[in-house]
């Protein structure tokens, strides 16, 4: 008597991919651009480094996903943020509790971060942040200089996740999470509203 035949195993390419950049995300967020190789990323998503160039194409790309995904799920610039009554005040409550000292930086930022020297992750990660997270942020803005005060935006809390999260500058690691929102707010209010003129 034969043997039925059992269905050949397929690969759920969805799950593989997500896989993939998942763990991009991971290796490019622990040693930056440079210092993760494909065959790492590969191997940390259980499939082999030809599969990881047939699903992003190359390194550029993959890091370019990567990048992206760590924006899709905005924390700062969240809809609630962003249409709350007080919006520099919840915005700056979330950049306060976003760098909780002691917690592991996001993800994004350590790419950011550990990527800086390479020419390359920088325009890969300019292109991303400026599609994504400034154009969500300026689009938001009225008045003038829109963009160039959501950039501001972003600068001021890229550098306070560094100073006070990965630095853990003192006066920022000890200030209570209540009076850093406080001071905080008003700077936002700054760029947020901006001159109305």
């Amino acid at each position: 008597m034969a043997r039925p035949v059992r269905p050949a195993h397929r690969r759920d390419a969805t799950a593989t991919r997500a896989a993939i950049l998942a763990s991009a995300v991971r290796a490019f967020s622990a040693q930056g651009y440079d210092g993760a190789g494909v065959r790492e990323i590969a191997a940390g998503a259980g499939v082999t480094a030809m599969l990881v160039n047939r699903y992003f194409g190359s390194k550029e790309k993959l890091f370019a996903e990567a990048v992206a995904a760590t924006m899709e799920r905005p924390i700062i610039l969240s809809d609630a943020n962003l249409g709350a009554a007080d919006r520099p005040r919840a915005m700056a409550k979330a950049l306060v509790a976003i760098t909780t000292p002691g917690e592991t930086p996001l993800d994004g930022l350590q790419i950011l971060l550990k990527s800086a020297a390479s020419k390359a992750a920088a325009r890969i990660a300019r292109v991303e942040i400026d599609k994504r997270n400034q154009k969500r942020l300026s689009s938001a803005l009225d008045g003038a200089h829109a963009s160039e005060r959501a950039a501001i935006v972003f600068a001021l809390v890229a550098g306070l996740q560094f100073m006070r999260q990965s630095l853990e500058l003192p006066a920022l690691k000890s200030v209570s999470p209540k009076i850093l929102a406080e001071l905080l707010a008003p700077l936002f209010a700054q760029l947020l509203d901006g001159d109305q003129r």
